[in-house]
């Protein structure tokens, strides 16, 4: 059972090996866009099962940040290593302030499956409806065969419910 106060690699299953050594892992295929490509690999599959509904709906969720991460926002530079495999890394590093301490907000956009399609990370303070459009234009679903990967219309007002074209 894990403690509370211990960072939860260390509760990884002594049969996968060293905790630090299945966090290296886990970096290095996080750093060499392994699991960027194994989700779009997996979104491709699904929508070429049919899988995918074209429903999408965009919400979010705030996350209240481990009490180690107190000093990210202001001292970045001290990070041990790199947010290598991060395509944009935000100045706050997705951490705000909020009443109930360091918080981040998860914005979520999922197809009716509740397959996930995109997400944007932001700090807590910031709004949901203005990353409403960012969240939309990072849905890309690559397609088998020729053809363009599947992604979100342009810039639209409706709400957070959208059908998307196939």
């Amino acid at each position: 059972m894990a403690d509370s106060h211990r960072p939860p690699w260390r509760d990884v299953p002594e049969r996968y090996g060293p905790w630090d050594r299945v966090y290296g892992l886990f970096r290095r295929r996080q750093r060499d866009g392994t699991w960027d490509r194994i989700l779009a690999r997996l979104q491709t599959e699904a929508d070429a099962k049919g899988l995918i509904t074209w429903d999408v709906n965009v919400d979010s969720s705030v996350c209240r940040a481990h009490q180690h991460a107190a000093g990210a926002a202001e001292r970045g530079d001290l990070q041990k290593e790199p947010p290598d495999g991060i395509a944009v890394e935000p100045v706050d590093h997705g951490l705000g302030r909020s009443r109930s301490g360091l918080t981040s907000k998860v914005h979520l956009a999922v197809e009716q499956g509740q397959k996930p399609l995109s997400s944007v990370i932001t700090a807590d303070q910031r709004g949901g409806s203005p990353q409403f459009e960012p969240v939309l234009e990072a849905v890309r679903v690559p397609r088998l065969g020729l053809g363009a990967s599947a992604q979100a219309p342009g810039p639209s007002t409706c709400g957070q419910g959208i059908r998307l074209p196939p």
